[in-house]
């Protein structure tokens, strides 16, 4: 059992739910994404995502187009996102690491190498945009063989048949996208998650965690009431950028904001 398995089968019995946040690595500058990660874990994540910067992330509106410029201006890599990781490992072995990103570094790395490299770093599971399951027949058995979870992306307009399909090739959690957009696009409708969360679940035992559109206590709640995980991305990263020139008031930006989340989705266990 990988960790992203171990800690959501754990929430389950403790009727819990899990708390996901996102940062991209590097932002606002790689010596403070260690630091970040542990303040993460501090107000109350249970598995971080962590971003690998690209020049081209399709997928994501503004804020974190921008958190990934800001990181490349600093010249942060792959490898340096896994020397991240594997210095976060030296004082947090429990937290699961989720790398999030596109294909095209991992790609230019090679993915025998990059799957090692993943592994000896310490992360658990990959999400990669732009990889469907259908074309990651290359990649996807080198994951199998070093318990990374692949977690792939769920939409409101996906069907029945390709639910089932996506479902079969994720473990750890599926990634259901809330809204038809970017990142930070639009706002949430609750009631249109809850419906296609329980249709979902009807489909498959994959833990189904819900990003875009969770910016504070009141949203995070509402969705963790029918999800099995929230994941908050760009409310943080916008934070991050708000407050990028005094690193101190920037932890405590991201734990005023996270906190009150992580007492939001405990409380729906009372």
């Amino acid at each position: 059992m990988s960790r992203i398995q171990g800690v959501m089968k754990t929430l389950k019995g403790q009727g819990r739910k899990a708390l996901i946040p996102y940062i991209t690595a590097g932002d606002p500058e790689p010596g403070q994404t260690v630091g970040l990660m542990h303040t993460l874990v501090e107000a109350g994540a249970d598995i971080i995502e962590l971003g690998v910067p690209f020049s081209d992330p399709m997928a994501d509106g503004p804020v974190i187009q921008l958190a990934c410029e800001r990181a490349l201006k600093h010249g942060t890599s792959l490898r340096q996102v896994l020397g991240m990781v594997k210095t976060f490992r030296e004082t947090d072995q429990a937290t699961p690491i989720v790398l999030m990103g596109y294909l095209n570094p991992m790609e230019a790395m090679g993915y025998e190498a990059f799957a090692d490299a993943a592994l000896d770093a310490g992360v658990d599971g990959i999400l990669t945009v732009d990889l469907p399951p259908e074309e990651a027949d290359d990649v996807a058995p080198l994951f199998a063989a070093r318990n990374l979870d692949p977690v792939f992306l769920l939409a409101p307009t996906t069907t029945d048949d390709r639910i089932r399909a996506i479902a079969e090739h994720s473990s750890g959690y599926v990634y259901y996208v809330s809204v038809k957009g970017v990142t930070g696009s639009a706002e949430i409708n609750v009631d249109e998650v809850a419906a296609k969360v329980a249709h979902i679940h009807a489909l498959t035992a994959v833990p189904v965690g819900v990003g875009f559109g969770i910016r504070d206590a009141q949203t995070a709640a509402a969705i963790g009431r029918v999800s099995d995980g929230v994941i908050v991305g760009s409310v943080l990263v916008d934070t991050i950028a708000r407050n990028q020139t005094d690193p101190a008031q920037l932890k405590r930006a991201l734990t005023d904001l996270l906190h009150p989340m992580r007492e939001a989705l405990d409380s729906l266990a009372s």
